[in-house]
């Protein structure tokens, strides 16, 4: 009867539809505007934003959801290691997840694009709250990398949403501040010392100015507003330095947000829920602890 409803519900969201193992979940995948992207350059699948909803089945069941953005330096989408394998771990503990699948700087769609869609979707996810089970107040973000870049902006900028032009509608009214964020070796600062050089070029171009970069070092935009984090991050992370986590979280306790940094001595980056990143692949189970906190 479960799988019933669930299936039935995703037939009736008229969308774009996959399914996976029954023995898994059923995932349903939809277009963040129902008649294309603001600002979409073309009709490709690189212009057009997505979520896929992984609902979960199991008896762990909680209202909560989580947004997931893979990383690859804003210029790809890591989309099974920091995308699937992590929505299928989150629907392991009962939480909704929903992969987003953003526009990037390397088909042409820099500042503000990603976060147009980040705030987007976090929108969609409000407006579909009581169709999905969830509480519209447990709605949280989760980026990886620059993906976590991606993940901090949307906690730290939602008072200034971007504008969608005509493509604006009702959901656009709805509150674009996720209720909590998790960042995993995440890109948060665009300063030179400390920034990945890949993910900044890419998003802010070659010559930034020093007021774009300010702005979306996201270290420095931390307010009393900007909701609870759990970071992750290793000591021997060469491609982005822990420097943007530890940043970040005294940005965060300056604020009084309370925040969970996790920094483990090896792991490199990009390990995802790679065994082979050692003990920091058990940053899953302290998440979990810590959402459970968030109840």
């Amino acid at each position: 009867m479960k799988m019933q409803m669930i299936m039935g519900m995703a037939m009736g969201l008229g969308l774009i539809s996959g399914m996976a193992s029954a023995v898994t979940t059923t995932q349903t995948t939809l277009a963040l505007w129902t008649d294309g992207a603001p600002g979409a350059l073309g009709e490709a699948e690189q212009d057009s934003p997505t979520l896929t909803l992984y609902p979960p089945l199991t008896d762990k069941y909680i209202p909560t959801a989580v947004i997931i953005c893979p990383g690859g330096g804003y210029a790809r989408l890591a989309m099974d290691h920091e995308g699937v394998q992590i929505a299928e771990w989150l629907n392991s503990i009962g939480v909704t997840a929903l992969i987003l699948r953003y526009r990037l700087p390397a088909d042409g769609y820099r500042h503000p694009t990603p976060l147009m869609d980040a705030q987007r979707a976090i929108r969609l996810v409000r407006s579909r709250a009581a169709d999905w089970n969830i509480q519209p107040d447990r709605i949280g973000i989760l980026g990886f990398s620059a993906g976590g870049h991606l993940a901090s902006t949307a906690a730290t900028h939602f008072d200034k949403p971007v504008a969608t032009g005509n493509k604006a509608d009702a959901i656009d009214t709805i509150s674009c501040r996720p209720d909590f964020h998790i960042l995993i070796y995440p890109v948060i600062s665009m300063e030179a010392t400390i920034t990945h050089r890949g993910s900044r070029n890419n998003l802010l171009g070659l010559e930034p100015s020093d007021e774009l970069v300010r702005l979306l070092s996201n270290e420095l935009q931390v307010t009393a507003a900007t909701p609870p984090a759990f970071l992750v991050h290793a000591n021997d992370d060469e491609a982005v330095a822990p420097e943007n986590s530890i940043r970040y979280y005294l940005g965060l306790r300056k604020a009084d947000v309370p925040a969970e940094l996790h920094i483990y001595l090896k792991g490199g980056h990009g390990f995802g829920m790679r065994p082979s990143a050692g003990p920091a692949a058990a940053w899953t189970e302290s998440c979990r602890k810590w959402l459970d906190q968030l109840r």
